[in-house]
């Protein structure tokens, strides 16, 4: 078993927030309309993605009745929709759209943690609850040894990663931005969540700017967006397909 696999076990394990697994399971019982039919994963969400990546996202907190139902984080929301979709133009993913844990969803280069691993009433975890779950980003970060890139979705993400990466003087939150600490590149947007988006907080243009802003970072030179995507839908065709579980 790997690093990341172990982290991933004691996050699905973890009991430290009463408030919060009471939560989880309360709405795993009670379900939303749409989802009667279904068993909810009820628990804490581990991170996913590819444990040799170089780009390291850091969202807030799972959702309700996405990753809370789904057991994998971003899956079955909006806010999922968003990412996955620019995580597939960027060539990060191998498909746009992510529903399931068992939808064939691979990532490549890429990887994403939360930082609060339980679904929180009304979407806001307490501080207190964020500092019990410092210690998985922190053991998240030293499974993931090849990061050169870190994106923080939110002010809160933000402030958790400068944290980990015991950031001073301390540095504001803007989207958009670039930060160098010691050998990473950190970058900032704001959360794809609903309320940024249907506001027009958060635009399309804005939100896969910072990915290709993070490509190009990656692969040290500027890129050609349309040769770019058509040479990794190419790549992606050609890949054997994971068989999806029952």
């Amino acid at each position: 078993m790997g690093l990341v696999d172990k982290v991933n076990r004691a996050i699905v394990g973890c009991q430290r927030c009463p408030r919060l697994i009471a939560h989880c399971q309360h709405i795993a019982q009670v379900k939303k309309r749409a989802y009667l039919s279904e068993t909810y994963w009820g628990k804490p969400i581990p991170g996913f993605g590819d444990p040799k990546a170089r780009l390291w996202i850091v969202g807030l907190a799972p959702a309700a009745h996405g990753a809370n139902r789904t057991g994998r984080v971003f899956t079955g929301d909006s806010s999922g929709n968003w990412l996955y979709k620019v995580l597939y133009e960027t060539g990060f993913a191998n498909q746009p759209g992510s529903t399931s844990i068992n939808d064939g969803l691979r990532l490549k280069d890429a990887y994403i943690s939360c930082t609060a691993r339980c679904a929180p009433p009304g979407n806001k975890p307490t501080r207190e609850e964020i500092s019990n779950c410092s210690s998985f980003l922190e053991q998240d970060f030293e499974a993931l040894r090849h990061v050169e890139a870190v994106l923080a979705l939110g002010s809160i993400a933000f402030e958790a990663v400068q944290k980990l990466l015991a950031v001073k003087p301390k540095l504001k939150f803007t989207h958009n931005a670039k930060f160098h600490v010691e050998n990473l590149s950190l970058f900032t947007s704001y959360h794809p969540s609903q309320q940024n988006t249907n506001t027009g907080k958060l635009t399309w243009k804005m939100w896969e700017e910072v990915f290709w802003r993070i490509r190009e970072e990656l692969e040290n030179k500027p890129l050609s967006k349309s040769n770019f995507v058509a040479s990794h839908r190419r790549q992606t065709l050609n890949e054997p397909k994971t068989p999806r579980s029952s």
